[in-house]
């Protein structure tokens, strides 16, 4: 039965994605867009599955990129690697990569963690708040935001996080 329903939550994650992008979505697995500069910035402050405080306003100065997932959604574990990777290659110092996962249990989500060896900062988001807040209706979901603290984009779909176009996206927001 649990296996049933993981299949339909990824089949679901999939097709939702595609309906919601449309045919870039099935083009190139992945939408840009912008973040309005007159959108208010949502709060972000969330405990990770250790116990660590993490709120956006402690990360000024520092690029941060907040991946929404769960782990049923196919296109979100197949870019935790790259994400894993990216945050590796960057830094905490440059980079924070935080994983919010949308309404999976705590056990779900470290035995997902424990499984894959992710070290990311995961962020449970239990009745999916965090994601409300920031407008996440598909899966995965990544808002990019600037040293500066200001949100730049809002990637919806899966990226290869460890590729040009990734780069392309990312370098802007080490800028001061």
């Amino acid at each position: 039965m649990a296996y049933k329903t993981a299949q339909w939550g990824a089949a679901l994650c999939v097709a939702c994605a595609a309906l919601a992008l449309g045919p870039m979505a099935q083009a190139q697995g992945y939408e840009v867009q912008p973040w309005h500069a007159r959108k208010p910035i949502p709060a972000l402050e969330a405990s990770d599955l250790s116990g660590k405080v993490w709120r956006l306003a402690d990360l000024r100065g520092k690029a941060v990129l907040i991946n929404f997932w769960a782990s049923w959604c196919e296109p979100c574990r197949a870019e935790m690697p790259a994400l894993q990777q990216l945050a590796d290659f960057y830094g905490p110092e440059k980079l924070v990569v935080l994983a919010v996962n949308f309404k999976e249990s705590n056990a779900k989500m470290t035995q997902y963690v424990t499984s894959t060896g992710l070290s990311l900062p995961v962020l449970p988001d239990p009745a999916g708040d965090i994601a409300r807040r920031w407008g996440v209706n598909v899966f995965p979901t990544t808002v990019l935001i600037a040293a500066d603290g200001q949100p730049r984009q809002r990637i919806r779909g899966e990226l290869d996080w460890t590729g040009r176009e990734a780069e392309a996206l990312l370098k802007p927001l080490f800028k001061r």
